[in-house]
């Protein structure tokens, strides 16, 4: 000994100790798995409760959503194939297709537009899936959007429109395909 005493504590003196087991897949909701593209996990949570399919939780978002939010494309082609309804809106009014347009997963929103969803449907504060993929400067899902007709001139409660916000924004490049695509609008 040094002539000190020993002033270590434990993680238990520092209160350190694990309180809560940690989650299991068990323990998720169906919502949850979704989002974490668990397609067994899911598979049979559905086989127990088809109801599960197009449940909504706290926020109205559906597993679908939570797939399309987390880029889970395995996930949302297995939940559409079992009938998941791809048109349900949330509480405020956010889609499966904003979602996926917000979080720049171009080819989710590729799959969603095949299914005959609301392009154009807006949320609470006047966000579009196009207006959201222009805030992201998610080029590849502004392709698709405005190639499946999204409205360009919509503005959102905040005033703007696909191009101001681009420009605002400073996204040069997507700027340039918003402005092409009126041009070949106006043209034909």
């Amino acid at each position: 000994m040094n002539g000190r005493s020993d002033t270590t504590l434990t993680n238990k003196q520092r209160g350190n100790e694990l309180t809560v087991q940690p989650a299991t897949l068990d323990n998720l909701s169906v919502h949850q798995l979704a989002a974490h593209g668990e397609i067994s996990q899911v598979t049979r949570h559905i086989a127990a409760d088809i109801s599960l399919l197009n449940s909504q939780d706290e926020q109205g978002f559906t597993p679908l959503m939570w797939a399309a939010a987390f880029g889970e494309i395995e996930m949302v082609q297995f939940l559409l194939e079992k009938g998941a309804d791809p048109k349900i809106f949330a509480r405020e009014r956010e889609s499966a297709l904003s979602l996926a347009s917000a979080g720049g997963f171009a080819d989710i929103v590729n799959i969603l537009l095949k299914h005959e969803v609301d392009i154009d449907s807006y949320d609470w504060n006047g966000g579009t899936p196009l207006l959201y993929a222009v805030r992201g400067n998610h080029m590849r899902c502004v392709e698709a959007l405005i190639g499946h007709g999204a409205d360009i001139t919509f503005e959102a409660d905040s005033g703007y429109s696909p191009v101001a916000l681009a420009v605002a924004l400073g996204h040069k490049k997507m700027q340039k395909l918003l402005e092409e695509h009126i041009l070949k609008l106006l043209r034909s």
